[in-house]
C-alpha cells in the first residue's frame, strides 16, 4: 500500500495542472507569490545603492544650480556623485557605470555621440589598454620562481633582506608594467617562499604577512615611478594636456609632461619610501622565521629540475626592454599609447602569447571605465564644474589657513588619500584630476606640482582590500585577514604622507625653478 501511494503521488506530479485539487492548486500558487515576494526583495536589498544612488542624483538634478555655477555644471556634478556613489558600493558592475556616464552625457549634457565617443579614446586610454595587453604577454612567461632565485641570490637568506629584495624588485617591475601584472607575476614567488618554509599556515602567518605585504606595498609606492606605473600617471599627464597646453604658447610646453621627466619627479620618491616599506612591515608583524634558507635550498632544486632559460624567454625580456626604450625616447612624439600599442603588437606577431590570451586576459571593461571617467573629467572643466568645486573647497580651507601652500598641499593629499582607498587609483584620479588642477589655479599654485601630489597620494590605497589591484591579488592568496591591511596600513600612510610633503617642500620646487 506504500508503495503504491507513493507511486500514484510521483504520478500525480505529472499530471496536467487541471485535474489537480483545487486547493493544491491555489496552495502552490501561494507558494510561488511568496518565493517571487522573496526574490523582489532580495533582489532590492542587493541593488539597495544604486536605488539610492539614482534617487540621490534625481534629487541633485531636480535643485536649481547654486549661484555661480552653470546648469550643465550642476548635471555634470550630480553624475561625478552618482558615479562615486556606485564606484564605491558597486551594485551593478563597473562598467555597466562607464555605460552610464555615456550615455548621460548624450541624454543630459545634449552632447552629440559623435562628441562622446570622440573624449573616450584619447592616448591615455590607448596607453592603458596597451598596458594591460603587455600585462597578459609579460605573466605568460611564468618567469616567477627565476625571479625569486635571482632575488635570494642577491640579498642572501636572512628575512629582512629577502623581504627589502622582493620590495625593491616587485617596485623596479611595478615602476614600468603596472602594479596589476607585477603583483600576479610575483604572488607565486611569495607563496614559494611561504610554503617551503612550512605548509602549516598559522606556523608562518606573520611571515607570510611581510613577504605578501613586501609586494603589494612594493607595487604601490613603485606605480608612482613612471607614467607606465599606472593608469592613474597617465590619466594626470592627459589632464596636463588637456588643461594648460595651447601650441601658440611656448610657456605651456613645460606642461607637456614626457617619460623621463616624469622619472625626475616621481622615481626618487619611491626608492626612498622602500626602505621604510620593510622596517614598518617588520615592525608590525615581527615574523619568528629570521632566516629562509631551508626554503632557498628547496627552491634551488627545484629551479634545477626545471632548466635554464629558453630563447623564448630570452626574447620576451628583449622585447620589454624595448618598449621601455620606446616609452623613453618617443613618447613625447607619438604618445604613450602608441608605444604600448605597438609592443603588445610586437609579442603578438612574436608567437610569444596568442590574441585568444589577450582576449581572455584583458579586463576591457577596466579600459571602458576609465574612458568614461577621463570624458566625464573634461566635462568637469569645459562646463566649469571643476573650478566651482575647486573654488568651494578653498573657501572651505580658508577659515584654518590651509587655502595655499603646505596646508593646502596637505590637504589634497588627504583627501585623494580617502578617496584611492574607496575606489581604483586611476578612478581617483579622474575624478579629482580637474578639481585639483583648477584649485591650483585659483590658489595661484602650481599645477604640475599639485598634480604630483594627486597622482603619488593616489597610490597611499594601503588601508583596504580593493584599493589597488595588487593589494587585492595577494589578499586572494588566503594567508591574509582585512585587519592586517589596516594594522599596517595606517603606518604606512603618515609615512608616505610624511615624505611627500617633505619632497613638495624641498625636492619638487628644485624641479620646477
Amino acid at each position: 500500500m506504500a508503495e503504491n501511494s507513493l507511486i500514484n503521488n510521483s504520478l500525480r506530479a505529472y499530471e496536467p495542472r487541471e485535474v489537480w485539487p483545487r486547493k493544491v492548486r491555489r496552495r502552490g500558487y501561494q507558494q510561488l507569490l511568496f518565493l517571487q515576494a522573496q526574490f523582489n526583495l532580495y533582489y532590492f536589498w542587493e541593488k539597495r545603492w544604486f536605488f539610492i544612488a539614482m534617487a540621490v542624483g534625481l534629487v541633485l538634478y531636480s535643485m536649481p544650480p547654486p549661484a555661480d555655477l552653470s546648469r550643465e555644471g550642476q548635471i555634470v556634478l550630480t553624475m561625478s556623485i552618482v558615479a562615486i556613489i556606485l564606484f564605491v558600493t558597486e551594485p551593478i558592475p563597473l562598467p555597466t557605470v562607464a555605460l552610464l556616464i555615456i550615455v548621460g552625457q548624450v541624454f543630459l549634457l545634449g552632447l552629440g555621440s559623435t562628441t562622446v565617443a570622440k573624449s573616450l579614446m584619447t592616448d591615455s586610454v590607448l596607453f592603458i589598454m596597451g598596458s594591460l595587453m603587455l600585462a597578459v604577454a609579460v605573466v605568460k612567461q611564468k618567469l616567477d620562481m627565476r625571479i625569486a632565485w635571482l632575488i635570494v641570490r642577491v640579498t642572501g637568506t636572512k628575512t629582512t633582506r629577502v623581504c627589502f629584495g622582493i620590495s625593491l624588485v616587485s617596485g623596479v617591475l611595478a615602476s614600468f608594467v603596472g602594479e596589476h601584472t607585477v603583483a600576479a607575476m610575483m604572488l607565486p614567488v611569495g607563496i614559494t617562499l611561504i610554503s617551503l618554509t612550512s605548509k602549516d599556515p598559522r606556523q608562518v602567518a606573520s611571515l607570510a604577512a611581510v613577504l605578501l605585504f613586501s609586494i603589494s606595498y612594493g607595487c604601490s609606492v613603485a606605480g608612482i615611478g613612471t607614467p607606465s606605473g599606472g593608469a592613474r600617471n597617465a590619466i594626470m599627464i592627459g589632464y596636463w594636456k588637456e588643461f594648460f597646453f595651447d601650441p601658440s604658447s611656448p610657456e605651456t610646453y613645460k606642461y607637456l609632461i614626457d617619460y623621463l621627466t616624469w622619472m625626475f619627479y616621481a622615481y626618487p620618491i619611491f626608492l626612498i619610501q622602500l626602505p621604510f616599506v620593510t622596517l614598518i612591515l617588520h615592525w608590525t608583524f615581527k615574523p619568528r622565521q629570521k632566516n629562509l634558507s631551508r626554503a632557498v635550498s628547496k627552491l634551488r632544486r627545484q629551479l634545477s629540475e626545471q632548466g635554464p632559460m629558453s630563447p623564448t624567454d630570452w626574447l620576451a625580456i628583449l622585447i620589454f626592454v624595448l618598449i621601455l626604450l620606446g616609452w623613453i625616447l618617443f613618447s613625447g612624439e607619438v604618445g604613450l599609447g602608441t608605444v604600448a600599442i605597438t609592443g603588445a603588437a610586437v609579442f603578438l606577431i612574436a608567437g610569444l602569447v596568442k590574441w585568444e590570451e589577450i582576449n581572455s586576459g584583458v579586463n576591457w571593461g577596466v579600459v571602458l571605465l576609465y574612458a568614461a571617467a577621463i570624458s566625464l573629467g573634461l566635462q568637469m572643466k569645459d562646463t566649469g564644474a571643476a573650478k566651482w568645486v575647486a573654488e568651494s573647497f578653498l573657501d572651505f580651507l580658508a577659515p584654518v589657513g590651509a587655502e595655499s601652500g603646505l596646508g593646502l598641499w596637505a590637504s589634497i593629499s588627504v583627501l585623494t588619500t580617502i578617496v584611492t582607498n574607496t575606489m581604483s587609483n586611476g578612478a581617483a584620479v579622474a575624478v579629482l584630476g580637474p578639481i585639483v588642477l583648477n584649485m591650483a589655479t585659483v590658489a595661484g599654485e602650481n599645477p604640475i606640482l599639485i598634480g604630483f601630489i594627486t597622482a603619488v597620494s593616489s597610490a597611499f590605497a594601503y588601508l583596504t582590500v580593493i584599493g589597488t589591484p595588487a593589494c587585492t591579488i595577494v589578499y586572494a592568496s588566503g594567508y591574509l585577514k582585512t585587519t592586517d591591511f589596516l594594522k599596517v596600513g595606517w603606518r604606512m600612510v603618515i609615512m608616505s604622507t610624511l615624505l611627500l610633503l617633505i619632497a613638495s617642500s624641498i625636492y619638487w620646487p628644485f624641479l620646477l625653478s
